[in-house]
């Protein structure tokens, strides 16, 4: 069976490396946070003190960080991906970075002999745990195809949005709708709430509704006990609405939903719930309208 390593253990990394192990695979791991990759070793994972260890004679490396410093960041240098891999192997970034970046990191890898695949998922811990991730691939037919495999046991579909980009370009577009989602959820609670409706009803009355959502069952125990653990994180989420805005004042987009999303969760962040669970956007509007 072939090689692999998994560069990035955080909340999504991990349980989506544990998977692969889970099928069989001999996975190398890499964390700049040591003790965060070793539950992964008790489940028969060999951890790398570098990026560069753990990618030496492998077939197939995923990246799985927070955003594209940290992945230039493994990529590069004396001890960095793109020293050690070997000829014709292939990156598999399943980070959430900008369109640009992703191309930029493609012909980094072009130029040592490797292939370079975009693929970010959507969904959050629970999916990525039960292998139920939505796959946004970008990249070549070929490439993508050789990853398919890797891709079925990580998640439930695939899809192929085409050349390297593609992928991180998807990526931003279904973020938005999470972001704005989320808050439109949050809003009509803070209304609603406000006209002295109870916010049981409230979401009793959204999840009957046309606009009942997934995203709803998935938080309404955290909005009802306002308690925010953390599936995905506030302050990752305005990372991406900060990309996201990023390509559409490069594009000439007007995009207001999303411009006005950026700013609530960029303040939620500032007002220190940023490790809240993108729920909490609801406590930032809460907050704000307490009389």
């Amino acid at each position: 069976m072939n090689k692999l390593a998994w560069i990035g253990t955080g909340h999504m990394g991990l349980p989506m490396a544990r998977n692969l192990l889970k099928a069989g695979y001999a996975v190398h791991v890499y964390n700049r946070t040591a003790e965060k990759a070793a539950p992964l070793q008790q489940d028969g994972a060999t951890l790398a003190s570098t990026a560069g260890e753990a990618v030496a004679d492998v077939d197939t490396v995923f990246i799985m960080l927070t955003k594209g410093d940290a992945v230039e960041a493994v990529l590069k240098g004396e001890h960095g991906i793109l020293k050690h891999i070997c000829e014709g192997a292939c990156i598999i970034n399943m980070s959430t970075i900008s369109p640009d970046e992703a191309r930029t990191f493609a012909a980094l890898a072009a130029e040592v002999g490797a292939i370079y695949v975009d693929a970010p998922v959507s969904g959050t811990v629970a999916p990525a745990e039960q292998g139920q991730l939505v796959i946004l691939a970008g990249g070549s037919a070929d490439a993508v195809e050789r990853c398919q495999p890797y891709f079925d046991i990580l998640g439930k579909h695939t899809i192929h949005f085409g050349e390297v980009g593609a992928g991180s370009s998807a990526k931003l577009s279904i973020n938005l709708m999470l972001a704005v989602t989320m808050q439109g959820i949050a809003e009509a609670l803070v209304i609603g709430e406000q006209a002295g409706l109870k916010r049981a009803q409230l979401l009793e009355m959204i999840g009957q509704s046309a606009v009942a959502t997934p995203m709803l069952n998935a938080k309404q125990k955290m909005l009802l006990e306002e308690q925010f653990p953390s599936a995905f994180m506030v302050s990752l989420l305005s990372k991406d609405l900060g990309l996201l805005m990023d390509e559409a004042r490069k594009n000439d987009i007007e995009l207001p939903l999303s411009a006005a999303a950026s700013r609530t969760f960029a303040d939620a962040v500032e007002h220190g719930k940023g490790e809240m669970d993108m729920a909490a956007i609801w406590l930032e509007l809460q907050e704000r309208n307490q009389k």
